[in-house]
């Protein structure tokens, strides 16, 4: 029988091709592990409305008619603005997936191959040090898969390549918990343990990922932890269904 960790090192080699051609996490599942990558689009700007030009009188008429609805203009800049200042997810997630709902920092996604349905709640760091080193976004999530058994799978995307076998941990509260490292991804050295830290992330307020790139470097990436409880369990009842 092949060690769980040698079969995550396996696996992993293939998630690096499937995220290289933007292949999502659905279909990423097929290799063991699920390693989403981001496909966010940038959504077309409106082209710009043209009023035609009214009549004198009928400008007269139009400046009486706004002057006498100042709350209603105002209140509808008050809510465009307050809906621009609202963070949210988005509606197409890593890999394609689709947002069912966001619950603080954390979002829940849902990808559908064939009869093969994956669920997961994910999140963004929330600070990365050092500040002054570029790198691709990252991910921390926990997915569900149900057609191969899968269920509370911790992992993460880097958005760097990591030391190979190099120094990795995720801190949560007051434990800590070992990472295996392959290309751009992670996961729990011990696969046992996967159950204990989400059941330690739930009660916590962050997680602390500390890992070494492949140049050496010292990386650091913060986690919010506000709202993963809620999202944890509505990926889970997704993929229950």
């Amino acid at each position: 029988m092949i060690p769980a960790s040698l079969q995550r090192g396996i696996a992993a080699g293939i998630l690096s091709a499937f995220v290289v051609i933007g292949t999502g996490p659905a279909a990423l599942a097929q290799s063991g592990r699920s390693t989403p990558q981001s496909t966010r689009g940038t959504p077309a700007k409106p082209a710009p409305a043209t009023k035609p030009n009214p009549a004198p009188a009928a400008k007269a008429n139009a400046a009486k008619t706004n002057a006498a609805k100042p709350t209603a203009a105002a209140a509808g800049a008050a809510a465009g603005a307050a809906a621009a200042a609202r963070p949210a997810q988005a509606a197409t997630g890593p890999g394609g997936a689709s947002l069912l709902t966001s619950y603080g920092d954390w979002g829940v996604y849902t990808a559908q191959t064939g009869r093969s349905k994956i669920c997961y709640a994910l999140s963004q760091p929330k600070d990365r040090l050092p500040k002054n080193v570029n790198r691709d976004p990252a991910y921390l999530f926990v997915s569900f898969r149900p057609a191969e058994n899968v269920k509370n799978e911790v992992a993460l995307v880097l958005g760097f390549t990591a030391k190979e076998n190099g120094p990795a941990e995720a801190a949560v509260g007051n434990a800590s918990y070992a990472l295996i490292t392959k290309a751009a991804n992670a996961w729990l050295k011990n696969p046992a343990e996967e159950g204990q830290a989400i059941a330690t992330m739930a009660r916590s307020g962050t997680v602390t990922v500390k890992m070494q790139s492949a140049r050496g470097a010292s990386l650091t990436d913060r986690y919010s932890l506000n709202g993963f409880g809620k999202a944890l369990e509505h990926a889970r009842k997704e993929c229950a269904s």
